[in-house]
């Protein structure tokens, strides 16, 4: 989902709110959630996950083109976990209905496979 497409459905939800003030405000919940993030805090919205940056400490990786080592910086990473009840509401969804095991006809597994019973003459 893109940005634009969160304001459509969100001004769906809202037919009272115009448009353009559905976006200033997704733009000042991205625009918070940006600086609390750069000032190394904790985002956690509850129900459905937690944002939290990560250092990565420098180290000495490998062009895997030429094998050569190449120097990396520390980097900052971001880091989401999914809230239980994120995880919950998803597993449901994704789950597919139980499905009714249709009756097998009892072939021989020869004829499964192709193979034809009794010695050939």
């Amino acid at each position: 989902m893109t940005k634009s497409q969160l304001i459509e459905c969100i001004a769906k939800k809202a037919p009272h709110v115009p448009p353009r003030r559905i976006e200033q405000i997704v733009n000042a919940i991205f625009e918070q959630m940006t600086e609390a993030l750069k000032a190394g805090e904790r985002i956690e919205l509850r129900g459905f996950g937690c944002f939290t940056v990560k250092s990565r400490r420098a180290r000495l990786g490998r062009n895997p083109k030429t094998g050569a080592s190449v120097a990396l910086p520390k980097r900052i990473a971001l880091s989401f976990a999914a809230g239980k009840e994120l995880r919950e509401r998803i597993n449901r969804a994704a789950l597919p209905p139980p499905v009714e095991p249709s009756p097998r006809p009892l072939i021989p597994r020869a004829l499964e496979r192709g193979v034809e019973e009794g010695p050939r003459i």
